[in-house]
């Protein structure tokens, strides 16, 4: 994918996270209250290296940043605030592209359905992170 996005690609992208949000509980909304939401095109090459992923050669859906709930203390006061972000081509490329198609075993991937679905479950991997749970935990849940 291009690493441009035009406007309208971000629009629809947007307009997509606010339908997800707007179907999640009031306590997830609390939630990103305390650790807001950033919605990026891709991360950039620097911070892939940094968590020791190719930036050529994977993509990054989402990350959640900051403390767990399950380890914090009252000696972390002085850290940055957590933040979830979430990252429109990984997950873009994760859900198939924008547009229907079949992979090569010829299941149908992609379109605006696969979209959604990707975002939502971005979304919750990440949030699950805020709760503590880990990768295996999250695979589990079917949120891998």
């Amino acid at each position: 994918m291009s690493e441009q996005w035009s406007v309208r690609m971000r629009e629809r992208f947007d307009e997509i996270v606010e339908s997800v949000l707007a179907e999640l509980p009031k306590s997830i909304h609390t939630l990103l209250e305390e650790s807001p939401l950033i919605v990026e095109d891709f991360p950039s090459d620097e911070f892939m290296r940094s968590l020791d992923m190719d930036p050529q050669d994977e993509d990054l859906c989402g990350l959640h940043s900051g403390s767990a709930l399950t380890e914090r203390s009252v000696s972390a006061s002085g850290e940055l605030p957590e933040t979830i972000q979430i990252f429109r081509r990984g997950i873009l490329d994760a859900a198939g592209g924008w547009d229907v198609t079949t992979d090569e075993d010829g299941e149908p991937m992609g379109g605006e359905s696969a979209v959604e679905r990707e975002i939502r479950i971005t979304i919750l991997h990440e949030i699950g992170h805020h709760f503590g749970l880990s990768e295996e935990d999250l695979d589990r849940l079917g949120y891998g």
